[in-house]
């Protein structure tokens, strides 16, 4: 039983991150789900999982806000590196990545914060950025789990308002989740345990849908830019503390 409520919570807490800003499921999620479930594969498949199902929701809501001319090309992107980082998590050991991306992620978040009008100039929907982005994105969804930073920097300095940003990010997640999932069900880490657990937490994501989704209808567009990058500067400190 105290399995079960952990997972619960954890998933509950995940999906009010990501329903109040977009992202950070994984990121949240994977601070703990390492240590409760059997191994390291299992515990990023049932953080993808669940973060599927979470962001579907988000996504009927958003849809209408999609540019597919500019998320297809990420995603395309995103497909060729995922599968080469999945396909090289066993053979990879992830200690010093890992303190590389949360160091990464820390001076992101405070160059956008200071830097936003100035980096938001130089960002623009052209080939070689969606392409870019969506191939850091791969590689740190296949062996991290989390794979929304790298998009979220993008999307925040180019999409009109946080509406189309929701739209975009939700989207993306979903369907790079569902190519991820496919991939980790091929290398055999869709198991048993992994289906009951996802079972048991499927109440914590609907209680952290809804409380998100008020959360984000109270936030100002100004304050929401600046709540994303700061998530993604305590992104980055969660993992280096994780890791140390």
């Amino acid at each position: 039983m105290q399995f079960s409520i952990e997972i619960i919570l954890l998933a509950m807490g995940a999906s009010f991150i990501q329903r109040t800003i977009g992202f950070g499921f994984g990121i949240f999620i994977m601070t703990a789900l390492p240590f409760l479930m059997p191994s390291y594969g299992e515990a990023v498949t049932l953080s993808g999982l669940l973060s599927l199902t979470s962001a579907t929701v988000v996504m009927i809501k958003y849809i209408k806000y999609v540019n597919w001319k500019r998320l297809l090309p990420m995603i395309g992107a995103f497909f060729v590196f995922s599968t080469l980082a999945i396909f090289m998590l066993e053979h990879i050991e992830g200690r010093w990545m890992r303190t590389i991306l949360g160091a990464v992620l820390i001076f992101l978040s405070f160059y956008f914060s200071f830097f936003k009008e100035k980096i938001q100039q130089y960002i623009h929907p052209t080939t070689g950025w969606l392409l870019g982005t969506g191939s850091v994105s791969g590689v740190m969804g296949g062996l991290f789990g989390m794979h929304g930073p790298p998009i979220v920097l993008y999307l925040i300095s180019s999409e009109p308002s946080k509406d189309h940003y929701m739209g975009m990010i939700q989207t993306y997640a979903v369907i790079t989740n569902i190519m991820m999932l496919l991939i980790r069900y091929y290398n055999g880490y869709v198991t048993t345990i992994v289906g009951t657990t996802y079972l048991y937490a499927l109440g914590g994501i609907a209680i952290g849908v809804v409380a998100g989704n008020w959360a984000y209808n109270k936030i100002t567009s100004k304050l929401f830019t600046y709540l994303v990058y700061a998530y993604i500067g305590i992104s980055g400190t969660i993992i280096l503390l994780t890791t140390l």
